[in-house]
């Protein structure tokens, strides 16, 4: 037979107090409520003792609240560089005593609807919608009928939601900074996209914004970019190819590849052509990928700071929840969250 649960009602007797007190307490609302510290503690003291855990069925009938929230992804959950997005929110979400149920679609719209249905259907707080990569996207209907935050995800129409996503455009400058203070002025090239804002993949919200800030500090320091080359698919393979056809018919100085994988690639194609990084080009690159610490030289990077996008979106997710509306006049926050820069070997001066 199992041991009988410890109620509210036995915590209340073993402190000397009325349950209602007791409730109060354990409710988070002592102080609040005048109740002297010596009577709060031993309330609680009396809890840990008996091993006491709150209803929280009998709770959320109470408070309207279930305790647990949503994350409906694309691929996050299942993608390595990205599975950092869940651990920061599954911690912010445990801060708060909450639970959170992960739900990934792999881009099936169909999926994606059930996954919606089923987080509205088990009566979830609020849900966190989330993408792999920064990107516009349709916000479904479905996700307005509860409190939601828009995760790695802009809308493409007008919406009513919250907005938590990288500081792209401070990286871009980041990334243009480290080539001109390592006095670089002449043959920098863009690997990914470029070089004008418009010579992008298609709803990449963080090759426009790296573009942006990149133009913005070489326009500011008089430098003008020396070209940029379009690749559909951020892979190792494109930025070798494009490399490649780059070294065909230029001498770059000096490469911004607009992801690791897009640098890997471009490494490959300049030791091909018994080019060397830094000595003969210097690369930067953004994401900060496991592999940019391990190849050789090791690869200067902007990092995408996903654990604390998690943090970040459960945070704005909570504040909806409580209506606590810290947004700009007329619409709801853009929360951008920092990317650090990762100094390491692969920018150099150049060659005189």
């Amino acid at each position: 037979m199992s041991p009988r649960r410890v109620t509210l009602a036995d915590v209340a007797a073993a402190a000397g107090v009325s349950r209602s007190t007791a409730s109060l307490v354990l409710s988070g609302r002592g102080s609040e409520l005048r109740i002297s510290g010596a009577v709060q503690e031993r309330i609680k003291a009396a809890a840990q003792e008996m091993g006491y855990r709150p209803n929280i069925v009998s709770a959320g009938l109470r408070t309207g609240r279930t305790l647990t929230i949503g994350f409906v992804s694309d691929t996050v959950a299942t993608t390595r560089l990205a599975g950092d997005m869940i651990k920061g929110a599954i911690e912010a979400a445990r801060d708060r005593g909450v639970l959170l149920f992960i739900g990934e679609s792999e881009g099936d719209s169909k999926l994606e609807h059930a996954l919606l249905q089923g987080m509205h259907d088990r009566q979830v707080d609020g849900i966190i919608f989330a993408s792999m990569y920064t990107r516009r996207i349709s916000v479904p209907e479905t996700l307005l009928a509860t409190s939601a935050v828009l995760l790695n995800a802009v809308p493409k129409t007008p919406s009513p939601l919250p907005v938590v996503v990288p500081d792209e455009t401070e990286a871009g400058r980041a990334a243009a900074r480290v080539l001109l203070e390592a006095g670089h002025r002449e043959g920098i090239h863009v690997i990914g996209a470029g070089p004008g804002v418009r010579n992008v993949p298609r709803d990449s919200v963080a090759a426009v914004e790296r573009l942006v800030g990149i133009r913005e500090v070489c326009t500011a320091a008089g430098v003008e970019l020396a070209g940029g080359t379009l690749c559909a698919d951020w892979q190792p393979e494109e930025g070798f190819a494009a490399t490649r056809n780059l070294l065909a018919r230029a001498r770059p100085r000096a490469l911004i590849c607009l992801n690791d994988r897009l640098a890997f690639g471009a490494y490959q194609a300049l030791d091909d052509a018994s080019l060397s990084v830094p000595d003969d080009v210097s690369v930067v690159s953004f994401d900060d990928h496991p592999l940019a610490s391990w190849i050789r030289p090791k690869l200067t990077t902007v990092a995408l700071p996903h654990y604390e996008l998690g943090r970040r979106a459960v945070d704005a997710l909570f504040a909806e929840i409580n209506g606590e509306h810290s947004g700009t006049p007329g619409g709801k926050p853009v929360h951008r969250i920092p990317m650090p820069l990762r100094t390491r070997s692969s920018v150099a001066r150049p060659r005189c």
